[in-house]
């Protein structure tokens, strides 16, 4: 294979120059920053003078402006009097080409063979593979590896296209997190990627999927725990993504009562997977947060901590080849860059408090900086820096219009990993003809499509593969906007537009219970009246198109609804609320289901028992009794491995009728009794160890004798030993570390010079 190196920057071409002829000449060069350093990018010392190595990355370029450019470094070359000089170069030329370099830098040069030109590179490349893989970006951007990573995400919901990976892979600043991430998931099979909004963690988590990927694995991005374990298979090499698994923007304990134990079990089941690996990132202080109050995260035996990375704590220098890359990548006004150098402004934003790369790429952009002239944009950059929401206040505010905005408003309530175009536009239409209707703006049948026209590229991404998905451009427009919608009077415009559950469910979750007073809540909440039929009436599921036989997901599970309405009530007293909660109850759509609803119907029979909606319910007595049948129908009906999660739950719950521990009790004789013929139609080791270990839990919890449960263990270990003899793990992609990491001091001149080649190219 040959790589061209066009997506390496002239610094990561620096490093890889060094390291490939370091090894091939077994010689160790000290690294210089790039920029005016005297023709030195790598020096070795030896007692009776220095070998200098010189890297020109001109890839693409012609022939004549290498030729130019040593013509003027021979006088640096001659003052240096080195007692070997070697030359490597990105830029083509042919041997005569070598034969005309030669006496532009005279006697130092030992013979032609110290010219190293792009071919020599990538034989040395073939000769020493592990340097190829030691420069991620390097690698990654092979046309064959990039070919399987495409070829491979290709039916997942976040499908990578070239661009996206090239455009990721060129502005990746390789540091010391990727090694470390992939030991950690050699060694754990798990991997949290913690720290704050804006650091990096998607893009660390997907340089990894990519290598994955590239190494015939199956990307898995989930959206949810019980996307995982639908999926999760121990006869495929799997890595599976959950980005933001804690949330964007809001974490309450009531949600995490729903997600932590079933992290957990997840967690277990990757763990005892041989061919699994499971990539999560969350917010750091939600991360804290969700461990102080939840037993599972919190649990010693599980000891999450060990999984933990937390990223966002970068050198100065990585800092610095952030912004470096992006202003390469982005190809950011030269103007603007020299305008950036010539106001010595480079250190206080390399080292600014708030440095963060999300900031990096929004002010390196050219649809964001269009509007600043070049002489004003060092004092933007600073802004943006001290107050990061202004970077899209004023384009949200001025530059686009109000059906952009509705547009954008209506996909913020809408899922974060990629919307359907045909979801997208019935979810803005009746939106946007609401609010242009209430402010007399004008609308029209084309805005839909006009308004996506213009967003796209400056504010949303458009990827088709299986079908058109939008998603935004870049997170912090997001976040930006958490903080322009939480307006109360705005929120009761957008209510009677909603056209699923869901998009209201998110609505709500965003405002309760922490995003606005109890009193903004209450009026919020009584804006949602007029929904209710239907919250009563929208099926949870629908016929599979083109497979009416089947059926796929289509709108909130019973159990969602019950509990948004309990919240309303509550807030409110109203009784339209306990009505629809009762019609829910006592018809709901679809049946309810073990999977969705059976730790949230235990949850709310609790709390009113407990008189945890603070007031007693007016139609409680039935209410109870149609949960507690409720309950009892999903233990009944519910499947071996969502037992073990009911169990626990009831456990943790107190007032609860004996009905619903007869039900679980009838449940985990079944169990035991049906054991042979459930384990022999299993065939993952992982779930029938989790097996064992539930049924030694249910044991003498439901007194199940001693001898009963030794068989019962012994034939799934039986079982186990089958499943082995065909299998074995699968070893993580290992890629050895790069040994250039921080052996340069970074002071205020190697930051400059390391920028000064961008106003050359």
């Amino acid at each position: 294979m040959s790589y061209d190196f066009k997506n390496l920057s002239s610094a990561d071409f620096e490093d890889l120059v060094r390291d490939l002829i370091g090894r091939e000449e077994g010689l160790r060069f000290e690294a210089f920053c790039a920029g005016p350093d005297g023709g030195i990018d790598g020096r070795h010392a030896q007692a009776n003078g220095n070998v200098i190595l010189q890297a020109k990355h001109y890839e693409g370029s012609p022939f004549g402006k290498l030729i130019a450019t040593m013509k003027r470094e021979r006088f640096s070359i001659d003052k240096l009097a080195p007692i070997r000089y070697i030359l490597a170069t990105s830029c083509k030329f042919t041997p005569l080409g070598k034969g005309k370099l030669t006496p532009l830098i005279g006697p130092s040069l030992r013979s032609e063979a110290d010219i190293f030109g792009p071919e020599d590179l990538n034989g040395l490349l073939r000769k020493f593979p592990d340097i190829l893989k030691s420069h991620i970006k390097l690698w990654l951007s092979g046309a064959g590896v990039l070919d399987r990573v495409v070829r491979a995400a290709a039916h997942t919901f976040a499908a990578f296209t070239r661009e996206d990976i090239e455009q990721k892979v060129r502005v990746y600043a390789s540091n010391p997190s990727f090694d470390q991430s992939l030991a950690t998931l050699e060694k754990h099979r798990l991997l949290i990627i913690s720290g704050p909004p804006g650091v990096g963690k998607t893009t660390l988590a997907e340089m990894l999927c990519y290598t994955f990927l590239s190494e015939e694995w199956e990307l898995v991005p989930i959206r949810s725990l019980e996307d995982g374990f639908a999926a999760i298979s121990d006869s495929k090499k799997q890595v599976f993504l959950f980005d933001d698994f804690l949330g964007r923007v809001a974490l309450d304990r009531q949600a995490l009562a729903h997600k932590d134990s079933d992290l957990a079990r997840f967690m277990s089941r990757v763990r005892r997977s041989p061919n699994a690996r499971f990539i999560l990132t969350t917010r750091g202080y939600i991360f804290e947060e969700a461990r102080r109050v939840s037993e599972h995260l919190g649990d010693q035996r599980l000891d999450v901590t060990k999984y933990v990375l937390d990223v966002g704590v970068y050198t100065r220098r990585i800092k610095a080849r952030i912004l470096y890359n992006h202003l390469l990548v982005s190809e950011t006004p030269q103007s603007h860059i020299r305008a950036l150098l010539e106001s010595k402004k480079l250190a206080e934003i390399v080292d600014h408090k708030n440095y963060n790369p999300r900031v990096i790429e929004a002010m390196t952009d050219a649809f964001r900086i269009g509007d600043i002239e070049p002489a004003d944009y060092a004092v933007a950059f600073i802004g943006a820096l001290n107050n990061p929401s202004q970077i899209w206040d004023t384009a949200f505010r001025t530059h686009i219009d109000h059906r952009c905005r509705h547009l954008l408003m209506a996909m913020f309530f809408l899922t974060e990993y990629g919307v359907p175009l045909g979801t997208l536009r019935s979810s803005f239409e009746p939106l946007h003809t609401a609010m242009s209707t209430a402010y007399g703006q004008p609308h029209g049948p084309k805005d839909f499509e006009e308004a996506l026209r213009i967003l796209e590229g400056s504010f949303v991404n458009i990827v088709n593969i299986s079908g058109p998905r939008v998603s935004f451009l870049n997170p912090s427009l997001k976040d930006y906007l958490s903080s322009y919608l939480l307006d109360t009077e705005l929120l009761i415009r957008l209510v009677p537009t909603a056209v699923s559950i869901d998009w209201l469910s998110s609505l709500w979750d965003f405002v309760y219970p922490r995003g606005l007073s109890e009193d903004d809540q209450t009026k919020i909440a009584l804006a949602c009246a007029g929904m209710l039929d239907m919250i009563e009436t929208r099926p949870h599921w629908r016929p599979r198109a083109g497979d009416a036989r089947s059926l796929e997901y289509n709108d909130a599970a019973n159990s969602k609804r019950l509990g948004m309405l309990m919240d309303w009530w509550r807030l409110t007293n109203e009784r339209a609320f306990a009505d629809s909660i009762m019609a829910i109850a006592r018809n709901p759509q679809q049946g309810f289901g073990a999977w969705l609803d059976g730790e949230a119907l235990i949850d709310i029979f609790c709390r009113l028992g407990d008189k945890g909606y603070g007031r007693p319910f007016i139609y409680e007595t039935e209410l109870l009794e149609l949960l507690e049948k409720a309950i009892t129908d999903t233990i009944r009906w519910c499947s071996s491995d969502m037992l073990s999660t009911l169990v626990d739950a009831v456990d943790a719950a107190q007032g609860l009728p004996s009905s619903i521990n007869h039900a679980l009790q009838a449940a985990v004789l079944e169990e035991f009794e049906e054991n042979t013929s459930r384990i022999n139609e299993d065939d993952s080791e992982s779930s029938l160890s989790d097996r064992i270990d539930a049924l030694k839990k249910f044991a003498p919890r439901f007194g199940v004798p001693e001898d009963v449960l030794s068989s019962a263990v012994s034939d799934i270990e039986d079982r186990i030993g089958e499943i082995e003899d065909r299998s074995s793990p699968a070893p993580s992609p290992s890629f050895p570390p790069s040994n250039k990491r921080e052996r340069e001091k970074f002071d205020d001149r190697a930051l400059r010079d390391l920028f000064t080649p961008l106003l050359d190219r």
